[in-house]
């Protein structure tokens, strides 16, 4: 099963998505946004940068 994205208003009334992979298990969590259409907006970002995106090692 592929990887999935997972939007829900949290129990501050924000918009938050999640990206699960196909076990199920949460791989990424968002940011809180004011509005459903700004958190699809970073989804749509997830998508479009993350294939490109360095893998960085922080100490």
């Amino acid at each position: 099963m592929a990887g999935k994205f997972e939007v829900y208003e949290d129990k501050a009334g924000k918009f938050r998505f999640r990206l699960k992979a196909g076990n199920g298990e949460t791989i990424a969590a968002s940011e809180a946004y004011e509005s459903k259409a700004s958190c699809m907006n970073g989804i749509e970002s997830v998508k479009k940068n993350a294939p490109d995106a360095a893998v960085v090692e922080v100490e």
